[in-house]
């Protein structure tokens, strides 16, 4: 006797009859999402909201006027709505001549001015409306939808798929064709004429540009929220690269001192005959903490570099390589005067390279966004601190080089450093058309007895 073992399809649902089959699954789908649009609290309370006027045009307007206008589309249906009772009133039996004519007028505005706070109840009720208004008007020719009530049901599937989603307006048609052909087979064979083929054919047209609205619209807002995902990620990104660049270059400048540091507590006794103990001890422990700072500022800041990255063999630029630098830009093409004041003095390499750095920036930003123009650097020695001044002015009129635009790299990069070390800066346009970059960078005044 075998016995056969049938194993199940992972996440395959299971019955009692057995496996359901994909086309059970894709009806069972559709059933739940007709459920879903157009049965789930159909007559929710759900208020037509005021319409943005953020767009280009609505911006320029007037406060009083744009302010109108976020109104616009509940005076658009109001307007039809009033169209739909006079057309509901005058095409009656007897257009207009009594009050059957007025309630089929009413019945048809009714699910109109429903679809400003309860779309998709506003649908069911145009839906019931319409036989009721063709039999108020028994004499008419059209059916299943009086003129009234053809305007009712087509601007109710507009505005109520303008408020959903397309799949709603996809079933809303479905229902649609589905009364219109059942109206016609059971009570529709003693009218002249069915208007249901003019109501699908024209509700599928404005069904569709309405769906595709709905697609270009939720591309757009897709769109915009992407934008603004890669210009947050492309600032922390311009932010963690700087970042890395000043940790990388301090690495450089204070590891150099810390290690001349080590080197010189470990010779300094042997440059004094017969040290006294207490001398020898205290430079073994300047050693050994400068060894321990340096190793543990290795480990902290080693994290940044890459691993293709390769330290400079020459050393970090200074405020004395400025010169040098001013002799590249010019002949890059860019008029450039250097102004120094007060007293020049040495000052910590961090301040120096900083300060070196933030001008080599901003002239490279002369050169790309004012090309043709003049700048000025200010270099002032204040007993605080440093200033650093860089100005440049407007790009001249008729210029063969065109501005090269950029990322804001270079402002971020400044702001970073200047950051760094406590300091200030402004930058912006000035008032004859060029560019000022203003940075003071304290300095802390050591005093010998401190030492």
């Amino acid at each position: 006797m075998t016995e056969t073992t049938h194993q199940q399809p992972a996440g395959a649902p299971r019955t009692g009859d057995g496996y359901r089959s994909p086309e059970y699954r894709l009806a069972q789908n559709a059933l739940q999402g007709l459920r879903q649009d157009l049965f789930h609290d159909p007559f929710a309370y759900r208020p037509m909201g005021p319409r943005p006027t953020t767009g280009p045009l609505l911006r320029r307007l007037p406060t009083r006027i744009r302010t109108a206008a976020e109104r616009l589309p509940h005076a658009v249906v109001g307007a039809i709505a009033l169209l739909t009772l006079l057309i509901g009133a005058v095409s009656g039996s007897e257009p207009g001549g009594d009050a059957r004519a007025l309630l089929t007028g009413l019945l048809c505005a009714l699910p109109v001015v429903a679809t400003l706070t309860r779309p998709v109840g506003a649908f069911w009720l145009s839906i019931a409306v319409s036989p009721v208004t063709a039999l108020l008007n028994g004499g008419g020719s059209d059916w299943p939808w009086m003129p009234g009530a053809f305007v009712s049901h087509l601007t109710v599937l507009v505005v109520t798929a303008l408020r959903t989603r397309p799949r709603t307006a996809v079933w809303m048609w479905v229902v649609t064709a589905a009364y219109a052909i059942l109206s016609d087979i059971f009570i529709g064979g003693s009218y002249y004429y069915t208007n249901g083929g003019p109501m699908l054919v024209t509700s599928a047209f404005a069904l569709l540009v309405v769906c595709l609205w709905h697609v270009r619209h939720t591309a757009q807002q897709e769109v915009t929220a992407q934008q603004t995902v890669t210009a947050q990620e492309r600032s922390r990104r311009t932010l963690l690269e700087e970042r890395t660049t000043i940790a990388r270059e301090l690495h450089d400048v204070v590891a150099h001192h810390m290690s001349v540091v080590a080197i010189q507590a470990e010779a300094a006794p042997y440059r004094v005959e017969n040290p006294p103990e207490e001398l020898e001890r205290a430079f073994a422990t300047i050693r050994e903490n400068a060894v321990a700072a340096l190793t543990e500022l290795r480990r902290i800041l080693g994290v940044v570099r890459a691993e293709d990255y390769e330290a400079p063999d020459a050393p970090q630029p200074t405020l004395a390589d400025l010169d040098a630098l001013l002799v590249n830009v010019r002949d890059a093409g860019l008029t450039v005067e250097k102004v120094v004041t007060g007293a020049v003095r040495e000052l910590p390499p961090g301040v120096e390279l900083s300060a070196y750095r933030i001008v080599q920036e901003a002239l490279s930003n002369s050169l790309r966004h004012a090309p043709g123009a003049s700048a000025r650097v200010e270099i002032g020695y204040v007993l605080g601190g440093l200033g650093v001044r860089v100005v440049n002015g407007p790009m001249p009129g008729p210029s063969l080089v065109k501005p090269s635009p950029g990322a804001g790299h270079g402002i971020t990069g400044m702001r970073e450093r200047v950051a760094m070390l406590n300091g200030e800066m402004t930058a912006g346009p000035t008032e004859d058309g060029g560019y000022e970059v203003a940075v003071f960078l304290p300095v802390t005044a050591v005093n010998e007895g401190d030492a």
